[in-house]
């Protein structure tokens, strides 16, 4: 099964477009991990547990672990996930961008370290940063393009012609780069506009879609770029609100709640 099958596969089965985050931080944990040998990954342990029926990926971010110097923590989500939830399709957000011979290196750490099923990528440098990751056909590559931050526009909204910079990055991905229909791009919730412009442009690219939640992105419009699709390779990925839903010890069904209110909404556009 490809990258484009298994996305396909996961969204339908769980009736959801919900990637949940795994973004833990150890001043936001609750109480009960305190002192825990890996306490990343209990706490994503019981939020997978909690939510793993209702979603279609998940998401570590790397530089939570790092930061701390927890990456065993991150292998073993990794690993669970492979081991428990085979079927549910893993992001590593690395957001990594470098010349061939350092980003060949970057896909390792991607596909033999962690063994995600995909990655996010910086792609200022060009095609370089993407061509050694592409020599995984199966994984799935995200490539940033409109961002959901603040000041993403300070680059990507510059005209280039008569079009902005991020819809040139999103042409040339989707009319040059994805001959191996493994590509996807990273476009904000926040910029409704911009995900619409993106969408008509090509309706067949995965789309990752940070900014719900937290962020203040608005789902039923985000959903709505895909409401007229048969395809809805779209991915739109909440964080905060859903790992830190709950700060007592039923913080996993305070987690299971918000990520089910999401998904309820969700599976409407699959009627």
């Amino acid at each position: 099964m490809n990258f484009y099958e298994k996305l396909d596969h996961i969204t339908q089965k769980n009736k959801s477009f919900l990637c949940v985050g795994l973004d833990p931080d150890l001043k936001s944990l609750p109480e009960i991990f305190s002192g825990k040998k890996n306490p990343f990954f209990e706490f994503n342990k019981a939020i997978i547990d909690a939510t793993a029926d209702l979603v279609n990926a998940y998401k570590p971010q790397v530089a939570y672990y790092s930061a701390e110097g927890l990456e065993a923590d991150l292998e073993m989500t990794f690993q669970y996930i492979q081991k428990n939830y085979p079927h549910i399709l893993t992001i590593l957000d690395s957001k990594r961008g470098d010349i061939d011979s350092t980003a060949r290196q970057y896909a390792r750490e991607s596909f033999h370290r962690y063994q995600a099923d995909s990655v996010t990528l910086n792609v200022y440098m060009g095609k370089d940063v993407v061509t050694p990751f592409m020599e995984y056909e199966s994984k799935g590559l995200f490539l940033l393009c409109k961002t959901s931050n603040p000041h993403g526009g300070d680059f990507q909204d510059l005209k280039v012609g008569e079009q902005p910079l991020y819809y040139h990055l999103a042409k040339t991905v989707s009319t040059e780069w994805n001959e191996k229909k493994n590509l996807g791009l990273v476009v904000g919730g926040t910029y409704i506009d911009a995900l619409k412009k993106i969408r008509q442009m090509d309706s067949q690219l995965p789309l990752l879609v940070p900014g719900l939640g937290a962020q203040g992105g608005d789902l039923k419009q985000i959903l709505d770029t895909v409401k007229e699709l048969k395809n809805k390779r779209i991915i739109v990925n909440a964080s905060r609100s859903i790992i830190y839903a709950g700060k007592g010890a039923d913080f996993a069904d305070k987690s299971r709640q918000k990520a089910l209110d999401y998904q309820s909404v969700m599976q409407t556009y699959f009627k």
